[in-house]
């Protein structure tokens, strides 16, 4: 009896760049790809068990952290991230055949996009008002229906060349050439990817009270065991004003010595310290590990104190060449 195949979903319709990121899964091409309306409910249907796992956008080289997918997955019923992928971003201007850049007066894409190619609208059409969509590709498509409120739309190239019905007016319209964003499959918890050498670990951590030196004892905890953070943001909870958490990628593995002991520091202080995942960083750039903090140290420095509990004096030794990984 065979398996059933795996069913992904991601932010739709087809011709995203979701989609695109998708498609750097290994099995995405033979699996059932399931579109959905926003993040939330790419999100749900992971939860329910209708999707097996769901790609998402999670940061812009541009803009930073999507809001959108750094709220959804810092609440509610725990997930895990699997993996990322990166997307490099471009933009193309489309609108049904006969339209002029000079006709535009509303355009929609979604915010994203629309804050990568503000600058080049500005100067091109500085009257046009901007249409808020729930994607680019969604935008496009969009404008094949009878009865649309916006004249043009801001997708991929991939979404223009697949439509017939869809003219070019402009292309390379992203006001930062070299644009990339990151994506993340994101599943329910189970067993954790195998350290690579090159990994990120995703943790929320909460402000559990907001002092003076309250973040500087987050963060101390990630310094003090020479684990880097590529990323952190801040983000109000939504309780009251003033309460946030803190959405951070470290760095390393949690099968990590250093990791692992900073996120048991972590716990310490924030009980609600939310561990959304260690999985392998897209980029393959390994970590450089510092000899006191590598895997090794850690465990001669257990040891020595264990000796010391027990009434031992032998010390264990641990080399002090620099090595690339935990």
């Amino acid at each position: 009896m065979s398996a059933a195949p795996v069913t992904y979903t991601f932010l739709g319709p087809a011709g995203t760049f979701t989609e695109a990121a998708l498609m750097q899964v290994p099995d995405a091409a033979e699996a059932i790809r399931v579109p959905s309306s926003n993040v939330n409910t790419a999100l749900d249907k992971v939860r329910d068990g209708s999707a097996d796992a769901a790609m998402v956008p999670i940061e812009n080289s541009v803009e930073g952290g999507v809001t959108a997918t750094l709220d959804a997955i810092a609440t509610g019923q725990e997930l895990r991230i699997l993996r990322e992928a990166l997307v490099p971003i471009s933009f193309v201007l489309v609108a049904r055949p006969g339209t002029r850049v000079e006709d535009i007066r509303r355009i929609s894409t979604h915010g994203h996009a629309w804050a990568q190619c503000r600058l080049w609208a500005e100067n091109n059409i500085p009257n046009a008002e901007y249409i808020p969509g729930s994607s680019t590709a969604a935008a496009a498509m969009g404008l094949l229906e009878g009865d649309i409120h916006y004249d043009a739309a801001i997708c991929a190239p991939i979404v223009a060349a697949e439509q017939p019905g869809l003219s070019v007016l402009a292309e390379n319209i992203g006001d930062n050439p070299g644009a990339v964003t990151r994506f993340v499959l994101v599943g329910r918890p189970g067993q954790l990817p195998e350290p690579t050498g090159a990994d990120k670990t995703t943790v929320v951590v909460p402000l559990p009270e907001d002092r003076p030196g309250a973040l500087m004892e987050i963060l101390d905890q990630f310094a003090t065991r020479g684990v880097n953070l590529s990323r952190i943001e801040s983000r109000p909870t939504g309780q009251y004003l003033g309460h946030y958490f803190f959405s951070i990628d470290a760095d390393g593995h949690v099968a990590d010595a250093r990791v692992a002991d900073a996120l048991a520091g972590l716990h310490r202080i924030s009980p609600a310290t939310r561990f959304l995942g260690s999985y392998g960083r897209a980029d393959g750039h390994r970590t450089i590990v510092e000899p006191h903090t590598s895997d090794q140290a850690f465990r001669a420095a257990h040891a020595w104190v264990k000796d010391i509990l027990s009434g031992a004096s032998v010390v264990p030794e641990y080399t002090s060449k620099a090595s690339p990984t935990a």
